[in-house]
This record gives structure tokens, sequence and C-alpha cells, in this order.
């Protein structure tokens, strides 16, 4: 794994601002124009006026929603309500959550971790970027100068070693806690002894890190280091060679990958019939039902069997659920359709869905982005309500009408995040959804 450092965060002073919970924010790319709202109501120092900044009438190129972001923080550190800690830090970060009927707690730790282009070291990617997010990005660290957010970083620890020596030594800390908008528990300990965070350097120091979570920031980051560097001698200590990284054992107990389910947009109608005779061939398909509320113990199905290849298709005409289980026929056509890509790459779920069915069997290559979603039930409430109009939580534009197409898609393993990864290759989009996300406001990285 690159370099990783211990650093002086910025944190906020809960004298002044009182509960941590009233101040922290999701990331950026998860909170709805609504949720920004409320985020902003909720406490005039809420992180929110950082990491999503609101547009205002009258912007320019001086004045606008990266320039105020700025200046809240500037003032925030001159009047204290965020301050700068005193010594350098690990800083031990838990989140507690429930999913499927069941407690986990997810353990990590933040540190700055040492810049490198992907495809030069030891620091893998698993999703594509985009071009508009990364140019956000740049655009709001240049004005704040510092990672307002985490990476969400992944290596391997078979031993969990570095993350129980940083347990043993938190052990008998009192946490600062935020409880979120989910009811997620986050937790937080800087750890600060010296000998124990060389230890830890010292064991992360061979390993490779994936990215989970956070490919637009890690690369807006390196983007930024290099304008740095272009303006004058950078020192290799400086604080832009490093990026803000939440770094979480690919074997710890807590980590939890969820799917995300399509509800595709600018799809004309099909009944399921008309459906099963595309796929016909490439899959071996079943009629399950009517109704979208079949779709709780259809997943459950599919889950249960943890089958790539196991898709299933609701269709708005006849409000039919179809199950599709892709053939060796199927297999094989897809890794012709896909011959650039690894066969681990081709027996992604999501590699199934998009290339093989979406784009050649049923021809749909210039379709809207569709709905993400990553729960049955939120499946079920869109099929019966329809696509909003508007930007939802993701950013897409919900076109009013009626979902005409809908898939429910196994998520791609940790495994499948190493092995592609190592492959030098990029999942398809929303191949996977680190459950829950981190958020905005436990801990700043400055970048001066």
């Amino acid at each position: 794994m690159p370099t990783i450092q211990a650093f002086r965060g910025l944190r906020y002073d809960l004298g002044h601002v009182g509960s941590l919970s009233d101040v922290v924010t999701p990331p950026y790319d998860v909170i709805s124009p609504e949720f920004q709202d409320e985020l902003y109501k909720k406490h005039p120092a809420n992180f929110i006026r950082l990491e999503l900044n609101r547009d205002e009438p009258g912007d320019n190129e001086q004045s606008n929603k990266y320039s105020r972001a700025a200046k809240f923080l500037r003032n925030w550190r001159s009047e204290g309500v965020m301050q700068l800690d005193p010594d350098p830090a690990l800083y031990v970060y838990h989140q507690t959550f429930e999913a499927a009927g069941q407690t986990f707690t997810r353990r990590g730790f933040m540190c700055r971790v040492r810049l490198e282009r992907f495809g030069q070291g030891k620091i893998y990617p698993h999703e594509e970027t985009h071009s508009g997010p990364k140019a956000d990005r740049l655009l709001l660290t240049k004005a704040c100068k510092a990672n307002l957010s985490q990476i969400f970083g992944l290596y391997p620890d078979p031993a969990n070693e570095a993350q129980n020596m940083l347990e043993e030594s938190v052990s008998q800390q009192t946490p600062l806690t935020a409880t979120d908008h989910l009811g997620v528990v986050h937790r937080l300990w800087p750890v600060t002894d010296v000998r124990t965070i060389a230890a830890v350097a010292s064991i992360m120091d061979a390993k490779p890190m994936f990215i989970a979570d956070g490919h637009h920031r890690y690369e807006t980051a390196c983007n930024y280091r290099d304008e740095l560097a272009a303006a004058g001698p950078l020192d290799s200590n400086h604080p832009a060679n490093f990026v803000l990284t939440q770094c979480v054992s690919m074997n710890d107990p807590g980590l939890l990958v969820l799917p995300t389910h399509r509800l595709f947009r600018g799809v004309p109608p099909i009944t399921s019939v008309e459906l099963s005779s595309k796929l016909q061939g490439s899959f071996i398909t079943r009629p399950i039902g009517v109704g979208a509320d079949l779709a709780s113990a259809l997943w459950q199905e599919i889950a249960a069997g943890g089958l790539q290849n196991k898709l299933a298709f609701y269709t708005a005409q006849d409000d039919t659920w179809t199950l599709a289980l892709a053939t060796e026929e199927g297999s094989q056509k897809l890794a012709k359709l896909a011959s650039e890509h690894s066969s681990d790459w081709q027996g992604l779920g999501v590699s199934i869905l998009h290339r093989l069915v979406m784009e050649d069997l049923l021809g749909l290559t210039s379709l809207p982005k569709p709905m993400y979603v990553h729960s049955v039930q939120e499946v079920i409430e869109n099929l019966k309500s329809g696509d909003k109009a508007g930007r939802d939580a993701t950013g897409q534009m919900g076109t009013g009408g009626r979902f005409e197409l809908a898939a429910l898609v196994m998520p791609a393993t940790v495994e499948h995040v190493r092995l592609i990864s190592e492959h030098g290759e990029r999942m398809p989009a929303k191949s996977t959804y680190f459950y829950p996300k981190l958020l905005g406001g436990m801990v700043v990285h400055p970048l001066e």
C-alpha cells in the first residue's frame, strides 16, 4: 500500500455546535435537493454548506457556491467552530447499522494516503469516472484547500492485524458519536500514540488498496496536486501529496455490499412474453407472477442462490415478473461482445444485464440513466408510484412517467473488486454499493 500517515485533522468543536449529529452530512452524490434543504435548516454550521453548497441567482466566477463554501470554512475556523487537532492522529471510525434484520459494525480508520496515479502503483480503481463530478470537486478543493470527505479504501488483511491493533489502543476511550438520518451510528476515536501509528503504517506498507467509493474524489486529489506542482516545486510531505482515506479491511466482518437494482427510463412498453422471446437462447426464462410486490420473494430467491447470472425483470405493460438465468450460449455470446474484458468482468450480474440484455438482446443502447435503488422495498414503491419528475438522489433526471422495465441484479462482491481491479479493468457503473456511506464532517484534511 502507498504510504499512510497520521495528520492533524480539522474537526467540529462540540462546545460550539452541540451535537455532532446536527452538523454531519452524507457524501454529495447521494443528497437530493430536498434533503439538501433539510440539512441547511438543521444547523447553521451543518457540513452541507461545504460539501454541497447551493447555487444562488447572480453567481459568477468570483462569487459562487465554491467561494461561499470556502468562506464558511474560513469563518468556522476563525470562530472556533472547527479546530485543528493539536497532534497528528489516525482516526478509528466505526459505523453500526441494521441490515436484513441483523446489526453490523464496520470498522476502519482514517489517515492520509500518498497519492499515485492509477496504474503506477498499488492503488486500484474499480469503477469508471466522469468529467463532470471531477470538475465540480476540483473547484471545491481549490476554493477550500482541503479534502472535505474521505476516499473509501479496501485492503487485504486476513487477520485484521492493523485494525485490531488500533482497537486495542482505543478500548478504554470514549468516542465522539453521531447518528445520521438513516439511524446509522458513527463513532470516532483519535489515536495519537506514535508507536501505534508507526506499527500500523508498517503493517499497511506492503498492502494494495482498492477504492470502494470515492473514485472522483481520488482523481480530483491527483489533479489538484498536479496543478500545485506545475506552479512550483512541491515538498514531498506537502499535504496535497496525500488524500484523506478511510481504510477498511476486506476481511472485516461488518463489510457489507448491497445490490443496486435498476428501474429503467426511456424503454418502450414491453410484455413479459415479448421479453422472454428476445432473451430466448441466451437465457432460460420463467414467468413468476403479477404485481410489483412479488419483488420481495423473488429477491430472496436470487440472493439465497448467490448467482451473478440470475436476474429478475419486471415489465409494466403486463405487471409481470420474469426470472432469467443466463445459459452457456448466453455466456459465450457475452464473451464475444465483451472480448476486451476478462472472464471475471463478463461474469458480473451488472455486465450481463447491461452489455448482453439491454444493449444486445433488447437493442437499447442510448437510454437515459436509470433510477438506482438498493432495497427491494424501494423497487416496489417506485414501480407503483412511477418516475417522479426532476432530479433524484443520485443526480439523474426523472421523466415523470411509468418505469416500463426494472431489473433485480446481484451486487459484485469484495473478491470481484479485487480481481477485476488487479486486471486493470473498471466495472460497469453502480456495480457495488458499500453500505453505509461515510459521513462528511467527521474529520477534514487541510491541504495547506
